[in-house]
């Protein structure tokens, strides 16, 4: 990433068991409080004031604790950030040269770097939702072609 910082936690890094037990805690929380949208966080001991975090941010440690509690690594990065071509065609799961065609045929954006392509990473899943939802129509298409087939 161009100029931006990746948190990665590798997988097994954190105790699987104290991240279930921690995850199973803030989902309860937030099912019990569907409507606070700013959650205060209290020491057991007591005695010092509540840490406030937007209800978003809460779910998103949520998530980060159940996939290291299943044994997962983690990676947050800011949604502006910029990736290589390769690390775009590895999120993507597909080769270099099939996303440079991608790039140069205008199905996601990019800029110039000198002679480097960069990709924004909310440009490349933008791309990923639209084939997926692509992806789906067609098969919700056959399945209804299959149907008047009576196949």
């Amino acid at each position: 990433m161009t100029g931006v910082q990746v948190k990665r936690i590798e997988p097994g890094a954190i105790d699987s068991e104290v991240a279930d037990r921690a995850m199973k805690r803030i989902k309860a929380y937030l099912m019990r409080h569907p409507d606070e949208q700013t959650i205060q966080v209290v020491g057991e001991v007591g005695g010092r004031e509540a840490l406030v975090l937007p209800r978003e941010a809460v779910s998103l440690l949520a998530f980060i604790l159940s996939q290291a509690a299943a044994g997962r690594g983690v990676s947050v990065m800011p949604s502006h950030s910029e990736l290589t071509t390769q690390q775009a065609a590895d999120m993507l799961n597909v080769s270099r040269p099939y996303l440079i065609g991608l790039l140069e045929g205008g199905e996601i954006p990019y800029r110039l770097v000198g002679r480097h392509r960069r990709v924004r990473f909310d440009d490349l899943m933008e791309y990923k939702r639209r084939t997926e939802a692509d992806g789906r129509a067609a098969a919700d298409e056959l399945a209804e072609l299959g149907q008047e087939l009576g196949i």
